[in-house]
């Protein structure tokens, strides 16, 4: 049930509530007594602090976030890790993704984005911004974490034709067609080039969902899909 009416009583501090979203059960810690009558549940409250209701939560990816207490200083381990980035796991699974340990090398920690932010446009801040700085605020050995990409297949035409197929019939209900045009291999850069024609050409939508797809199935790190004018 919910609670009703906002209406005190001088005397008796007494308060009513209506159209409050404020569940029953979240009050009744606080309430000396209630009572139920016909204009709804009558609450014989001490002062309710607000604060007490609700608790703020706080997320490690906010840049001014701040720690209520002071954590301690770990070691760069493994252990010590893993032990960081599950405080951090709640918030990337909450938007359907993950992150693992690939690899620990010296000073610089490889990490595995998964799921959503694996191919998220924005997994770049999730690492730096978030990870790396949460790690590094714990774990001062650390100079660097890096994004580690699972192994996908070679970039080559008849990779990207896989792609494409999949997205050649609903282009082409509208007389539109796509090819690739180019294909860059660079181990810092790599690129493909696509030309597509028809009324789809100019919809932003349609070529975000091929580029996502791209990069899901190569899922190669820096790698830039672009349009031919």
């Amino acid at each position: 049930c919910s609670v009703s009416k906002i209406r005190k009583k001088p005397k008796t501090r007494m308060m009513k509530f209506i159209c409050c979203t404020i569940p029953c059960f979240l009050l009744l810690p606080f309430a000396d007594g209630f009572t139920i009558g016909n204009n709804g549940l009558t609450v014989s409250s001490r002062r309710i602090n607000s604060s007490n209701l609700y608790e703020t939560v706080v997320s490690p990816f906010d840049e001014d976030s701040t720690a209520t207490t002071e954590k301690p200083m770990l070691d760069l381990t493994w252990d010590n890790v893993e032990e960081i980035l599950e405080e951090m796991r709640p918030y990337l699974i909450q938007d359907g993704g993950n992150v693992a340990i690939s690899d620990i090398d010296g000073p610089v920690v490889k990490l595995e984005l998964q799921g959503a932010c694996g191919t998220c446009p924005s997994s770049t801040q999730t690492l730096k911004m978030g990870l790396e700085r949460g790690l590094k605020e714990r774990i001062p050995e650390i100079q660097e974490v890096i994004q580690s990409m699972p192994e996908g297949p070679d970039l080559c035409d008849e990779q990207v034709d896989v792609v494409l197929e999949g997205v050649r019939p609903f282009l082409s209900v509208a007389g539109g067609t796509i090819e690739c045009t180019s294909i860059i291999e660079d181990s810092l850069q790599p690129s493909i080039t696509l030309n597509m024609e028809g009324s789809s050409a100019s919809l932003n939508s349609v070529k975000l969902e091929i580029v996502q797809r791209l990069q899901r199935h190569f899922m190669m790190s820096g790698l830039k899909v672009e349009w031919q004018a």
